[in-house]
């Protein structure tokens, strides 16, 4: 039996047991994944101690993406761009770590909008923590012309220009709403309008009709942001399809399948978030 498993402190909400055992169901594969809480102190013990334990790798989900980036063995190039790692897998009896996040966003927006071109296009990030460096680099590597980064905190989205340069143009939180002209894309990477947060408080006005709005929040599956979006005709992508898609390269490097995003595994996903979702 091949094992996986997704590692976090805490990690009872993970849903990644749902995707993966579907795809290892769907293909017939002898395999297992599931959710294993380790505390901080103990992510070196447990990463090193893998292979010895039989498993074939694991996701990695907060607070342990930067630290598991100091402890794995290799890298590829995308990943040391950001110093962060949610996908580990064991090489030649080496750990190897890499990130499937930004990846993850861009099949998810193609898969939804196939037409959408964002080379020379300008992008609003709303947020600087984890996710949003991994859409940054994402963005960046597409030939986005700018990708600003509204924050509360300044100084995280200015540590995201240092990191990535010029194109990254870091906003103040107060004017987020100014910053909206013209661009092609905006993404909510934050946790406000989470089911339990606060709301996101962003008036669309200067917001182009053509410009496609997503959110990286999966619950609720519609957050108040992509129901404000589309109620004013703006194109809407939800953040469940990221979560699916981030999840394809780590099942096809510890079972040697690649597996397909339906809508047949996005619709059993959601009727967990939500027993009364209907598509």
């Amino acid at each position: 039996m091949i094992k996986a498993c997704v590692i976090g402190w805490p990690i009872s909400h993970s849903r990644s047991p749902l995707i993966h055992g579907y795809w290892l169901k769907q293909h017939g594969i002898d395999g297992s994944y599931s959710r294993i809480p380790v505390e901080p102190e103990n992510l070196a013990t447990f990463l090193g101690g893998l292979k010895e334990a039989g498993f074939a790798g694991c996701n990695v989900t907060l607070p342990h993406k930067e630290q598991a980036f100091d402890i794995v063995q290799h890298t590829d190039e995308s990943t040391r761009r950001l110093g962060a790692v949610n996908t580990v897998f064991i090489r030649g009896g080496e750990i190897h770590g890499t990130n499937t996040d930004g990846e993850g966003f861009l099949d998810s927006l193609k898969s939804k909008v196939p037409a959408l071109s964002l080379n020379g296009q300008r992008a609003v990030v709303l947020g600087a923590g984890g996710a949003a460096m991994a859409i940054v680099n994402a963005l960046l590597l597409q030939g986005m012309s700018e990708v600003a980064v509204v924050n509360r905190s300044p100084g995280k989205a200015e540590q995201l220009r240092l990191r990535f340069g010029g194109k990254v143009r870091p906003v103040l939180w107060q004017q987020r709403a100014d910053v909206l002209d013209d661009a092609a894309l905006v993404v909510n990477t934050t946790s406000l309008g989470m089911k339990g947060q606060p709301g996101l408080e962003l008036d669309l006005f200067r917001l182009n009709p053509q410009a496609v709005v997503t959110d990286i929040v999966y619950t609720p599956l519609r957050t108040r942001l992509l129901e404000d979006a589309s109620a004013r005709g703006n194109v809407t992508v939800e953040g469940l399809g990221m979560l699916l898609h981030q999840a394809v390269r780590g099942f096809e490097l510890w079972f040697g399948v690649r597996p397909v995003v339906t809508d047949e595994l996005h619709d059993f996903v959601a009727r967990d978030i939500d027993p009364d979702y209907a598509r």
